[in-house]
């Protein structure tokens, strides 16, 4: 029998440090499920320590999921360990992920210790983290540029202490596949206590070789743990794709021979789900969950896959969880069919007050627009649960704005401001410029416009539009959706999404510290 990878997913640890990619406990949560039903074997739910946010949210997904082991990140030292450890009691099963730097740098720069003293301290940390759980994982940060004599000093002394994983961090992005992994075979040979341990890795994609290099791990190293997130979602570059990780091992099992217990179909699902949440947009030719991961625009290639699939596709669509039942709603579907809609696609509702305040929104879209697209659904199920998740400071009311050639673009707005309604106009340099003024001259935020993109969520001129909208204001980022068929309004909702995450600032703290 093959021996199994292990899938341990940190979107909403690691992922979480992308710039804007913050999240509030509900998100999270709703996050988590998806993870639980994609069958990941570890979610990796926060750093605890870090704030009482992320502490309530690692303890909220530690009381929920019951199917994957619940994590938490910690530094090596008692406050972080216990902190962690509190969050994760209503696991049915817990990890406590404890890390501290080991290469000469981090050591002299960063951590001010000398190479003794954080041997002691990783030794010690270990060790106490073993009275909570004997499920432990150490992280030696920067392991990829850290003295190997020393490393290996430092990782047999934790298995040692009763550490049951070992993840070899690429924190910088440096590696390079036939090196790291020939670094983690030589570290398992040369530590003789490795045998007691699971190896793992957590690369992250400064030179677009994250997945490269976790691959090589498992292959040449013989690593059974690779660590990664949803979309490849990270600070920086990002870190290691899930998607492409467990679609590689399964579609060349003859060269890995290694099972994974992931449930695939759920991929694409957790993909758009992640997306939405975070506001950071999919790629449309990103390997396995990007629009045209499975299109042909050659003829010949077209030509190929309608005589035998496999000809020019290693992959089945509906395999990693896209639909072929494209058009599936319209003005006169009834709510039972949108329900049982819902239900194909996987999408659960907490309530029946939620089905239906879902099912208005489709109505009034469906007036708007002909045809109703599965991803239609999800924008708009993932647009109510902003609205209702979101401390709705703002809210979007209406609009009308005037573009003409030769004219400065005008625009009315009108919003609720904590339930109190009230009108703005402004002209700009464009319909969304202007509209953005607009909205400014009532609330005055002071933020700086970072990042504004359009996504259309389908095909043809009728399309959703999605907006990411990312602002910054006193050092900190966050990042809004809105989606509309008018793009212009789904600008405005998207600008107002930002502006509430802005507001609720008690909410969302992006916890800075990653291995």
């Amino acid at each position: 029998m093959a021996d199994k990878l292990i899938i341990f997913d940190t979107t909403l640890r690691d992922g979480e440090q992308s710039p804007g990619a913050s999240m509030t406990r509900e998100e999270k949560l709703r996050i988590a499920k998806q993870l639980e039903k994609l069958r990941v074997d570890v979610i990796e739910a926060g750093f605890a320590a870090s704030s009482n946010g992320d502490f309530e949210a690692v303890r909220a997904i530690a009381d929920a999921i019951k199917d994957s082991t619940v994590c938490s990140l910690a530094r090596a030292n008692d406050r972080d360990i216990s902190r962690a450890a509190e969050a994760l009691k209503g696991a049915k099963s817990m990890r406590i992920h404890t890390f501290m730097a080991t290469s000469a740098l981090h050591m002299e720069k960063k951590l001010r210790m000398t190479p003794e003293q954080v041997y002691e301290q990783v030794r010690l940390a270990v060790r106490f983290a073993r009275k909570f759980t004997d499920n432990v994982e150490f992280s030696p940060e920067d392991a990829s540029r850290s003295d190997p004599d020393f490393l290996c000093r430092v990782l047999e002394a934790t298995i040692a202490e009763g550490a049951t994983t070992i993840n070899i961090p690429d924190t910088v992005g440096y590696a390079v596949p036939e090196m790291f992994g020939n670094q983690i075979r030589v570290l398992r040979e040369r530590i003789p206590n490795s045998g007691k341990a699971i190896w793992s890795v957590h690369c992250h994609n400064d030179l677009g070789m994250a997945v490269a290099n976790s691959l090589a791990a498992v292959k040449i190293g013989g690593a059974r743990q690779v660590e990664c997130t949803v979309n490849g979602l990270g600070e920086r570059a990002g870190n290691t794709s899930l998607e492409e990780i467990v679609m590689a091992v399964k579609t060349r099992r003859d060269y890995f021979d290694l099972e994974v217990g992931v449930d695939t179909t759920q991929i694409v699902p957790a993909s758009k789900l992640v997306s939405s949440i975070t506001g950071f947009p999919v790629q449309p030719n990103k390997a396995v969950v990007g629009a045209n991961a499975f299109a042909h625009a050659s003829g010949i290639h077209q030509d190929g896959v309608l005589k035998q699939r496999d000809t020019y596709e290693i992959m089945r669509a509906e395999d990693v969880g896209w639909t072929a039942n494209k058009i599936v709603l319209g003005k006169l579907s009834g709510r039972n069919a949108f329900k049982q809609r819902l239900q194909e696609l996987g999408i659960e509702l907490e309530s029946e007050q939620e089905v239906n305040a879902a099912f208005q929104r489709f109505k009034d879209l469906a007036d708007r627009k002909a045809e109703i697209f599965d991803e239609d659904i999800h924008a708009l199920v993932s647009d109510q649960a902003v609205h209702h998740e979101a401390d709705e400071h703002y809210q979007f009311v209406s609009m009308a704005q005037a573009s003409e050639t030769g004219e400065r673009p005008h625009a009315r707005v009108t919003i609720t401001v904590d339930g109190s309604e009230q009108t703005s106009e402004s002209e700009g340099n464009g319909p969304v410029d202007a509209t953005f003024k607009a909205i400014e001259t009532k609330v005055g935020s002071g933020s700086e416009l970072m990042l504004y993109s359009v996504n259309a969520i389908t095909t043809g001129t009728e399309s959703q539009g999605e907006v990411t909208v990312r602002l910054a204001k006193s050092g900190r980022v966050v990042n809004g959706v809105g989606a509309d068929p008018d793009i212009v309004v789904a600008s405005a909702k998207a600008y107002l999404n930002a502006l509430n995450k802005l507001h609720s600032r008690a909410d969302r703290v992006n916890p800075q510290a990653g291995v």
